[in-house]
């Protein structure tokens, strides 16, 4: 268990550009308890984590529609129109509102690394070997299952999601963030597949040869994206998504795996708070 960290508290089963996010306030008071922040508004969105399972269920039934409307994803129909895991129980889930139209535009989900232990693993887990994080996994959150509305995809949306989630890294004493970074792979028909592994494979060789993370940081893919049977040679850049990441500083720790429900290639990659450019640790924390 990380010293000094303050989960926010378990949800119960009832019924970016130029955003200044306010601080998220945690009070620590008991293991499930803790203040919530009201949500922030700049530029026409709404920032903050959802308090109960209806914002919960907001922020799946948008997963629902860019995971499977979108990408083709074949997901386990626990609630019809709705993405959801065994993870979610234990995961706080930030939320981008449209202020206008009060929708959800934007989600990500974080693992702490108390919950992480209570439910025995991260998704991540599921699809690396990650042993060689053992050291920092007390200081680790996981961020997974992030999405923006198709209308939505503009910095702002972004950029609005990463500085909550800066500022929760920050008052929560964790300095790392873990998450697969998905790359489609959901090209039409036999040939538009092997395309679509084809290029996951020339991204992969890009970003390897300048963005890996150091030797002691390495994790392998359980199923493994099969690179050495595909053309990497492709001259192309990373979806917006992770090329984004990368101008956080982020770092990539191994080969993509596949993951055939949801029929992509992942990346494993990993965000310091110590690593942020000057520039992005002055615009999310001030500093």
């Amino acid at each position: 268990m990380n010293t000094g960290a303050i989960d926010l508290p378990l949800l119960q089963n009832s019924s970016t550009m130029g955003s200044a996010i306010p601080p998220i306030q945690l009070i620590p008071t008991s293991p499930r308890a803790a203040a919530l922040p009201e949500a922030a508004r700049t530029g026409g969105i709404e920032v903050s984590w959802a308090r109960h399972l209806d914002e919960v269920r907001e922020a799946q039934r948008l997963r629902y529609a860019v995971f499977a409307g979108e990408m083709g994803a074949n997901l386990p129909q626990t609630l019809p129109g709705h993405d959801v895991d065994l993870f979610d129980d234990f995961c706080e889930h930030l939320l981008v509102r449209d202020a206008d139209t009060r929708e959800v535009i934007g989600t990500y989900r974080v693992l702490t690394p108390v919950q992480a232990r209570r439910v025995g693993s991260t998704y991540s887990d599921t699809e690396f070997d990650l042993t060689r994080l053992r050291l920092i996994r007390d200081r680790m959150v996981e961020l997974g299952r992030s999405c923006v509305h198709a209308d939505h995809r503009h910095g702002g949306v972004i950029m609005a999601l990463w500085g909550a989630l800066a500022e929760f890294m920050v008052r929560n004493q964790l300095d790392t963030m873990v998450g697969c970074a998905s790359m489609p792979m959901n090209g039409q028909g036999s040939s538009g597949a092997l395309a679509a592994g084809h290029a996951a494979a020339s991204i992969w060789r890009k970003v390897s040869q300048t963005h890996m993370a150091s030797i002691e940081f390495h994790v392998r893919p359980r199923l493994p994206l099969p690179i050495e049977r595909l053309d990497s040679s492709l001259e192309l850049e990373p979806p917006a998504l992770i090329k984004g990441y990368l101008r956080l500083g982020a770092r990539v720790l191994g080969p993509p795996a596949w993951d055939p429900d949801f029929n992509t290639a992942d990346l494993p990659m990993m965000m310091r708070i110590a690593d942020l450019p000057p520039r992005y640790r002055k615009h999310f924390l001030g500093a």
